[in-house]
This record gives structure tokens, C-alpha cells and sequence, in this order.
């Protein structure tokens, strides 16, 4: 059997694994093992031994469960109340002003934790209710919901650019920088669309009432105060970073550090609290290292047998395809796949692959880690099995239907197509800021 049969098979077999519903990293670690050792007998045995070598000496992944625990302190703690009420009462006013709210909410839900699933629970259990109850159109309201709580993904600390890191061998705090600006540019194409639409159509964002509005200043800028402790943590942890007093590593237990101690003297650090934000920290923590250790070995075994090579020689060669037209039908086949996977294994399935042959056509790893994050944004959203479709449905009152989620995410991937474009087409949005940071 030829070594492109052999990968072939090997990428079939992984398909035909999870579909039947493993575990992403059993799938993609049951097909390296055995094709390793049935490729190289014994010798096999030593990919995966290096693939846990290698992921225990990289020092950067001590940044994983200090985010992850200070994102779960946050939220856990009920921080996120504060933040809601804080846009409530300073945006209310105007047609559309909570959708808008929201968004900064989710903003700042993904400053703290870096996971979307994160965002679309609490925007679903605080956000939801108060904009339904407001007469807010079902639509516009899980549209932005879903949209906003995308962003979690992108902006810093973003999970899944840590794993993007580990198996591209990219610096994460790069990747975190270059998510900033395109993260903030697609978080303010959704507020100009809400701005827009509701000021064409002002029912599906009702102002609030003279009555609701009537809240005294002293109360404002105590509520301001309140929702902006986020904030002041993400400075705490990103400040020292940025001037070049701390390491990424140091940042992120600043980070975990002052959450626990906004938690403490906001007293809402219960032994509850303070358990489940462990555990969850483990869980997540483990999870995301095990799908690292499968895709490192898994990389391992292609690299091995010249996958990258012969696929690059069908792109290039044989099909005769520029870089471009190569990259697009990349982006495309993520955008496929994220109707039925989730975006970590969208990367650990073809990371192998595409991060290679994207190095080997002379385009910047880092940008096309912010490329990959905004496609799986998308393709989270895209019809029929979008993750976030599901989600939403899951959290959403038996009123709103499928039908209704379905039809409310197309304007928003309308905009998100439209900042992949931008992206794409000017690469220094996203390469600008790290580009500045770490040549001063």
C-alpha cells in the first residue's frame, strides 16, 4: 500500500470513529497508535512517548488552567450579574441598546474565559430572559447571543488558539495579540448591525421605559464600578505582559490570582464556588491536554509518511492551484466540517495537514491561526449541526423554535464573513498589534 493510501486510510478511519461518537482525542490517538506501530513495529511506540515528552516540557501550557480557572471563578461567582445590569442601566435607552449591551457583555465573558461555551450560558441565563421579557424579537435576541458569545474563541485568553499554538509551534501570547484587533472589529460590526437594523426597525429592539430608565447617578457609576472589576483584572494580568515585566506564564497566575481575590472580597467565594471551579479547571485542563498529546502523535505519523508532501504536490503540481485558491479551499473545507465537528477537532483532524502546507506556500502561521479561529466562529453557526445552534436550542424557552435560531444567525454570519474578508484580504489587522508589541 502506497503512503497516500495509508493516510488516506488513516483519515477515514478517525472520521468513521468519531461519527460514531468517541471522544475526539480517544479517536484520533486509537488511529496514530495503530497505524504507527503497524507502519514501524516497536519502534512506533516511541511517537507517542515523544508527542507526551514534548507536551510536558512545553512550558507556555501552564497558561491553560490559570484562564480556565480564572474564567470559572468569574462566572461562578456570579461577576457576570453585575456586568449585565452595568450595561442595562447605561445602554437601555436606545433602540436596541441591551443587544447591544449584550455584546460587551460577551466581550468581556471572553476576556475572562476563552471558551465559547462559556459566553453562550451566560448570555442564555442572564441576557436571554431580560431581552425576551422586553419585548425584544426572538431572533435578534438568540442572533446576538450566539454571535456574541462566538467571540470567546478569538479574543484573549482564548483557549483554542493555546491548542492552535501547541500543534503549529507558534508563541500563544503572538496569537493572543493578533486575536485582539479582529476580535474587537467583529464584536463592533455586530453593534453597527444592531445599531442599523434597529433603527430601521425599532420594535425588534425596543428602548427601555422612562420608568426603568429613571435610575439615579450615584447608583450608575456604582453599577459601573461593579461591572468593570473584569476589567480591572484583565489589566492586572495584561498590563505586565505587554511591557514586558512579567512572562505570559506570570500573567496568567496574576490573572487567576486577582480573580480569586475579586471573588473573596466581593464575598461571593463559597466553599461551593471555589469547588466547582476546580474541578471544572481539571476537567477542561485534562481534556484539552489529552486532544493535544492524539494530535501530536497523530502529526508525528503523517509527518512520517510524507502526507504534507504528496498533498501539496496534488494542490500545486497536479491541479495546478495558486497559493490563494489553496487557502480558500482550505477555509472552505473548515467551514464544511464545523457543521458536524467542534473547532478542536477541526484542528487536530487537519492541523497535520494544513499548518505544513500553509508554512510551505510562505504565509504567516500567526495570522492564519486567527483565520482558522474566525472561520470555526462560522462554521459554530453554520446550519444544519452548528455547535452553537444546538446550544442555544438547549438554553432557549420551548417558544423559540429551530426554524427561528436557523434564520436568526444568517445577518450575523453575514458580518462574520464579511471580517474573514478583511482579515484575509489585510493581513495586518490581525498581524499589526503583535508585530508592535514584541518588536519594542
Amino acid at each position: 500500500m502506497s503512503y497516500e493510501a495509508i493516510a488516506i486510510t488513516m483519515f477515514a478511519s478517525m472520521m468513521v470513529m468519531l461519527m460514531t461518537g468517541q471522544r475526539v482525542f480517544a479517536a484520533i490517538g486509537f488511529v496514530a497508535s495503530v497505524a504507527a506501530l503497524a507502519l514501524w513495529g516497536t519502534g512506533g511506540a516511541d511517537i507517542p512517548f515523544s508527542a507526551a515528552m514534548k507536551l510536558m516540557k512545553w512550558y507556555p501550557l501552564l497558561t491553560l488552567p490559570m484562564f480556565i480557572f480564572m474564567g470559572y471563578v468569574l462566572s461562578e461567582s456570579r461577576l457576570a450579574d453585575d456586568l449585565y445590569r452595568m450595561f442595562h442601566v447605561w445602554f437601555g435607552g436606545v433602540n436596541g441598546g441591551l443587544a447591544i449591551g449584550t455584546i460587551g457583555l460577551m466581550v468581556l465573558i471572553a476576556a475572562m474565559n476563552g471558551l465559547s461555551v462559556a459566553g453562550m450560558a451566560i448570555g442564555a441565563t442572564i441576557a436571554l430572559p431580560e431581552l425576551l421579557k422586553r419585548n425584544y424579537d426572538p431572533r435578534m435576541v438568540t442572533g446576538v447571543i450566539q454571535a456574541g458569545s462566538s467571540l470567546g474563541i478569538l479574543v484573549p485568553p482564548s483557549v483554542v488558539l493555546v491548542l492552535y499554538a501547541m500543534i503549529a509551534r507558534q508563541p500563544v501570547g503572538q496569537l493572543w495579540l493578533a486575536g485582539v484587533v479582529p476580535g474587537l472589529m467583529m464584536a463592533g460590526l455586530f453593534v453597527l448591525y444592531i445599531v442599523v437594523r434597529c433603527r430601521l426597525q425599532p420594535e425588534l429592539g425596543p428602548a427601555l421605559s422612562a420608568a426603568e430608565r429613571d435610575v439615579p447617578m450615584a447608583e450608575k457609576l456604582r453599577l459601573l464600578r461593579a461591572g468593570l472589576l473584569p476589567v480591572g483584572i484583565f489589566a492586572a494580568m495584561m498590563v505586565p505582559f505587554l511591557n514586558g515585566w512579567t512572562s505570559l506564564v506570570e500573567s496568567s497566575a496574576i490573572g487567576a490570582l486577582t480573580a480569586f481575590v475579586a471573588a473573596i472580597a466581593k464575598g461571593r467565594m463559597t466553599r461551593e464556588v471555589f469547588e466547582t471551579s476546580v474541578r471544572q479547571t481539571l476537567a477542561v485542563s485534562c481534556m484539552f491536554m489529552w486532544i493535544i498529546l492524539a494530535a501530536l502523535g497523530f502529526g508525528a505519523v503523517f509527518d512520517g509518511l510524507g502526507a504534507v508532501r504528496a498533498i501539496e504536490g496534488l494542490f500545486v503540481e497536479t491541479l495546478g492551484l495558486g497559493p490563494w485558491e489553496i487557502l480558500i479551499l482550505m477555509q472552505l473545507s473548515y467551514l464544511v466540517m464545523g457543521t458536524f465537528l467542534d473547532d478542536t477537532a477541526m484542528l487536530v483532524i487537519v492541523a497535520p495537514l494544513y499548518v505544513p502546507l500553509v508554512k510551505a506556500l510562505g504565509f504567516d502561521l500567526i495570522w492564519y491561526g486567527v483565520l482558522y479561529t474566525i472561520t470555526c466562529q462560522i462554521a459554530y453557526m453554520t446550519p444544519p449541526f452548528g455547535y452553537n445552534l444546538f446550544l442555544m436550542r438547549a438554553m432557549a424557552p420551548p417558544e423559540i423554535t429551530l426554524g427561528d435560531i436557523y434564520r436568526s444567525i444568517i445577518p450575523f454570519v453575514g458580518v462574520m464573513l464579511l471580517a474573514l474578508a478583511l482579515v484575509t484580504a489585510f493581513p495586518e489587522i490581525a498581524l499589526w498589534l503583535p508585530h508592535y508589541v514584541y518588536n519594542n
